[in-house]
């Protein structure tokens, strides 16, 4: 095996939603790999209290849910002679609720955050990446792409479709050099899962319910991102990586 297959040096990587949770440890990883990295998110103070804990991180911000601010942001950081190689569409929300109650607007906020900044940031960055026949698209999905749980059903769809627009950017741009796939990570210790981490409860159906007995740590992921983000998976596309504990294998 050639000793730099997972070697990310002189690559550049834009990390959605990266200035806390998964993406933030999702763009140290891809730091460790040698990767160049580029920050986002809408909370300004957020994004540059991150960005100080990753040595010569660039920040980019702009709202992943506005099509032309995402298309402006994007060329404009290319022109400035900065080529985004890895794009790690990670911005996401949650919202709990019965579903024969769950509100309108917040049905609309999911369905924007989590898969409408999933093809806004992936179309405006893969034009670029096609221009020089490569490119690195993850985005992440979650169990709920395969698995639903109550209260979560909005949830749930966002996170099947993101599934599934994986395959379809793999399908309209492989033949570009693009290799387009998706990390699906099972029940992490993140901002998002709080309340479901102060739950015991609900941590003792998750331990008794995942083969690993256990909540995920974020490092976890890393391993799987820099895996797609490299060499190593040239031949890895519309593949979607389950980072679960085994959750999705096991009755």
């Amino acid at each position: 095996m050639a000793p730099n297959l997972f070697d990310l040096k002189g690559r550049r990587a834009l990390i959605t939603g990266s200035s806390q949770g998964i993406g933030f440890a999702l763009a140290e990883g891809l730091k460790a790999a040698g990767a160049d990295i580029v920050l986002n998110g809408r909370d300004a103070a957020k994004l540059k209290a991150a960005a100080k804990r990753i040595e010569g991180a660039d920040m980019l911000s702009f709202d992943a849910t506005d099509h032309d601010a995402v298309r402006a942001a994007v060329d404009a950081y290319e022109a400035s002679g900065k080529a985004i190689n890895i794009l790690v569409n990670n911005a996401g929300m949650q919202h709990r609720a019965p579903l024969e109650d769950f509100p309108a607007d917040a049905f609309q906020r999911l369905l924007q955050t989590n898969i409408a900044s999933v093809f806004h940031v992936g179309q405006a960055v893969a034009r670029h990446m096609i221009a020089r026949g490569h490119g690195k698209i993850i985005n992440i999905a979650s169990v709920q792409t395969a698995l639903a749980r109550p209260s979560i059903a909005p949830y749930t769809a966002t996170k099947g479709a993101v599934g599934n627009l994986t395959k379809g950017m793999a399908t309209d741009w492989a033949k570009h050099g693009l290799n387009c796939n998706a990390i699906a990570p099972g029940y992490f210790d993140t901002p998002l899962n709080a309340a479901l981490v102060a739950d015991p409860t609900f941590s003792a159906w998750l331990e008794k319910r995942t083969p690993a007995g256990r909540w995920g740590k974020v490092e976890e992921l890393q391993g799987a991102c820099i895996f797609l983000a490299s060499d190593a998976s040239s031949f890895v596309n519309g593949h979607i990586l389950y980072v679960d504990g085994g959750i999705t294998a096991s009755l």
